[in-house]
């Protein structure tokens, strides 16, 4: 009965050490616009966050408002929306691209990510199919540390800027499955495994309309 209680406390500092570490060695990547106005940027990279009825849900459309205002500010010239897109009758992408267009940003310089299925996809192929090397990601500030440990991992230079607008239901559970999901993504980014789908090359710096699947 020691050993096994020795164990689940091993396996329990272990889980949180792992957190632990995530967090120190990403959060001062956590800024706000101005503190990064004079740097230079690919693209902003926005990651999905589930849609109702053909619109963004209130967590997605906190973080594509974010990006409204890092683009109108001047932070980076492009915007990338990574989601999930792998069946006809899901698509997160062209309503994120959708409500970016109606609220003013040109079309040509928002690029879609059909295949951003996780998070660890989403920042790997932002660098191996988009070709971007110096990002801001945007979401909400309990996801961005794993997203920056992800961008650090594949080597990428990222900054976050937290889209934590308002309080949101079922916050509780999302931080449990944050908890286990930093640690999922520390070894998977030990392993560094291919993004389920890869693909043609586009360029983060050509027109964006390339990425388009329908009108």
């Amino acid at each position: 009965m020691k050993v096994l209680l020795k164990i689940i406390l091993f396996i329990i500092a272990s889980l949180l050490l792992i957190n632990g570490y995530i967090y120190t060695v990403t959060n001062k990547r956590i800024v706000e616009a101005k503190e990064i106005k004079n740097e230079e940027f690919d693209c902003i990279l926005v990651l999905g966050a589930g849609i109702r009825k053909g619109k963004p849900s209130p967590m997605l459309e906190d973080r594509l408002r974010i990006a409204i205002e890092l683009y109108n500010e001047g932070i980076a010239p492009k915007i990338l929306v990574s989601g999930d897109h792998e069946y006809n009758d899901y698509d997160e992408v062209n309503v994120m691209k959708n409500y970016l267009k109606d609220n003013g940003i040109p079309s040509e310089d928002i690029f879609m990510d059909h295949a951003g299925l996780s998070t660890y996809d989403s920042v790997n192929r932002a660098k191996l199919i988009f070709k971007a090397s110096r990002i801001i990601i945007v979401t909400q500030k309990y996801h961005l540390h794993r997203a920056l440990y992800v961008a650090k991992s594949a080597g990428i230079k990222a900054y976050g800027v937290s889209a934590s607008q308002r309080k949101y239901i079922g916050q509780s559970k999302r931080n449990v499955r944050e908890f286990m999901a930093r640690i999922k993504d520390f070894f998977k980014c030990l392993i560094n495994p291919e993004p389920t789908y890869l693909g043609e090359v586009i360029s983060i710096k050509g027109n964006g309309d390339k990425t388009n699947d329908s009108e």
